[in-house]
């Protein structure tokens, strides 16, 4: 009897850590796999709306258009000959939710504006501190963190290193090796709290939707 409601307690804990796993997607590229993980407990409009993106194929076909050595790759913005995609609305900035852009994190590009987000999205390959909110104002609001790397963090630094120049609308700093992202699909069930971002806007000029840099630093 005693071993039964052990066995019957651990079954219990095993099912409630599947019900609470975090959403994972795989990221397949022209230069090899990236599994990322979501976070929908600390940022949930967020990763609805980049669900959204994964589960009517957005990403697919589109390139990783900026990388920078030690510090960025960002990509889901465009095709590869520079076509920008249509967005939908933009999302609300979830930047306050005490995650930092470390290493390895997943964080969303944007404009100025602090709730500009769409689509697109980078990969920190530093501790990029100077990304992350401090305070509501829009100079200093930072770029929600809203998931992570949890394979493939050699493909990202791998991306990261490989040698740029201009391209498309952008005056530098694009891999003269293309990188396509040739699929992006759900590796496990999203959880029920999230919820589909349904609402349609129309195109948001994306060549200003990217993280700043300090002025100190300079790509390799």
């Amino acid at each position: 009897m005693k071993l039964r409601l052990i066995l019957l307690a651990a079954g219990m804990f095993l099912s409630v850590s599947a019900l609470g796993a975090n959403p994972q997607v795989k990221m397949r590229t022209s230069l090899g796999e990236i599994v990322l993980e979501l976070y929908p407990d600390k940022a949930p409009k967020t990763v609805a709306n980049f669900l959204q993106y994964v589960s009517n194929g957005h990403y697919n076909g589109t390139l990783f258009h900026r990388s920078i050595q030690k510090f960025v790759i960002q990509g889901g913005g465009f095709t590869p000959d520079f076509q920008y995609k249509p967005t939908l609305a933009p999302v609300p900035n979830e930047a306050a939710n005490g995650l930092k852009n470390e290493p390895g994190t997943l964080s969303m590009a944007r404009a100025y504006d602090p709730d500009s987000a769409t689509a697109q999205f980078f990969i920190n390959l530093d501790d990029n501190k100077f990304l992350n909110h401090h305070r509501p104002h829009p100079d200093y609001y930072g770029y929600c963190v809203f998931g992570k790397v949890v394979k493939g963090m050699d493909i990202a630094k791998k991306i990261g290193s490989l040698p740029t120049a201009a391209g498309g609308p952008f005056a530098a700093d694009v891999p003269v090796e293309p990188v396509v992202i040739e699929e992006m699909a759900l590796a496990t069930e999203p959880l029920k709290e999230i919820t589909k971002v349904a609402e349609v806007a129309k195109p948001v000029k994306s060549h200003k939707k990217t993280p700043k840099r300090k002025k100190e630093n300079t790509h390799g």
